[in-house]
């Protein structure tokens, strides 16, 4: 008899058969009791917030460093900390989080600043005011309740992006705020992936915004290796992911850019798909399957995300591969007569391509072409297939593809 393939599933869940026993552990927002290899920056970010606790306002400090380096973890260990020391005091601090990335808009940032300090939707709509009259009632309720806010900004490049389209100076306004308080103060720590990105900034701003600074060195893979093996404890059950396994995931994010929360992110994919397949061990194959796997769902995000245009500068440089910036504008030209929309103008296509190009999903290279000079040739480093496979749902993309 064939036993229904969804009874297999959840006979076998019933009958408990799984390698791990605590999911939140491999999740990239635990914050685990110890954090491994990172003791001397969880001095240097507690000693730069220290002046809080003795009621006076910390330094604004800037913390850079690539991905998976412990940024967040550290920081967000840091506010957790002074703020159960706050409880016991009655000086009024309030410590406030936010990722700009997450956040994606000026407005939403800000909004979520408020509430964190607890401004209401009366006070402070979803949407409706002026950032200035945000940033005013913000600054009204700090003076007001005699509050010592620090407001932490994670992935800060993308708000100095955000800057830059907007036009507006919020990060020049935000390191100026003291100056428009007369009680209370508010201090900012900003955390960025982009080590270059005060170079986009207002040199104004630069130095009121970077007065302390801390940069977090990229792990190497026996780093990476312990902080994977202290996971694993608590994470599955004992003796379940095979030595070649942990050895390969570190390996995979170490050799790549020290990123431990792709690390954590494999053996988590690897351990799901070790489970499904009713195996009492995580090996390597699970492990190459789940890189896979991830860099799949990160590309297909990533193209699932993009705006209207960026989606047809991207078939353009589909159906004309290896070709110069002047050919895909031509393409993506008749693509757009196509959908029946108005084009962009070929600076702001060429724009786009650097954008584009920054997420890794094109590549583009120089090439001298003698008296002509140099123009940049852009190919795709996805398959046609998976660009297809993700446009597919686009209602106004279907006639192309």
């Amino acid at each position: 008899m064939v036993s229904d393939p969804i009874d297999r599933l959840l006979d076998a869940a019933e009958s408990g058969k799984s390698i791990i026993k605590n999911r939140d552990i491999l999740h990239f927002t635990y914050i685990p009791d110890t954090i491994q290899h990172r003791t001397v920056e969880q001095e240097q970010v507690t000693q730069s917030l220290l002046p809080i606790l003795k009621h006076s306002r910390p330094s604004n400090l800037l913390v850079y460093g690539k991905p998976g380096t412990g940024k967040t973890l550290v920081v967000k260990k840091v506010l957790s900390k002074i703020q159960e020391r706050v409880r016991k005091s009655n000086f009024p601090i309030k410590l406030v989080y936010s990722n700009s990335k997450e956040e994606t808009t000026l407005y939403g940032l800000l909004v979520s600043f408020g509430r964190q300090l607890g401004l209401g939707e009366e006070k402070l709509p979803p949407t409706g005011l002026a950032i200035s009259e945000v940033f005013k009632r913000i600054l009204n309720k700090i003076d007001d309740e005699k509050l010592n806010a620090i407001f932490v900004i994670d992935e800060i490049d993308y708000l100095a992006e955000l800057v830059s389209k907007t036009g507006k100076d919020i990060l020049y306004q935000l390191t100026r705020a003291n100056e428009r308080l007369t009680q209370g103060s508010l201090a900012l720590v900003g955390i960025s992936n982009d080590l270059t990105f005060k170079e986009k900034l207002d040199p104004r701003v630069i130095s009121s915004l970077g007065e302390e600074e801390i940069v977090f060195t990229n792990y190497d893979v026996e780093q990476i290796k312990k902080i994977l093996e202290e996971r694993i404890k608590d994470a599955f059950i004992p003796n379940s992911v095979e030595e070649p396994a942990l050895n390969l995931c570190a390996a995979l994010a170490g050799g790549e850019h020290g990123d431990a929360r792709r690390a954590i992110d494999l053996i988590r994919v690897a351990g799901e798909l070790a489970e499904r397949q009713q195996s009492d061990k995580v090996t390597k194959e699970h492990v190459r399957e789940a890189s896979q796997k991830i860099e799949e769902n990160k590309e297909e995000t990533s193209l699932k995300s993009y705006p209207l245009h960026e989606k047809l500068v991207i078939l353009a440089i589909m159906k004309a591969a290896g070709s110069s910036t002047g050919e895909i504008y031509s393409s993506y030209k008749a693509l757009c007569k196509t959908v029946g929309r108005d084009e962009l103008t070929q600076r702001r296509i060429t724009q786009m391509l650097s954008e584009i190009e920054l997420s890794g999903i094109i590549t583009g290279r120089l090439v001298h072409q003698g008296i002509h000079g140099r123009t940049k040739k852009y190919k795709l480093t996805i398959t046609p297939e998976m660009v297809k496979k993700t446009f597919k749902d686009d209602l106004t993309l279907q006639d192309i593809i």
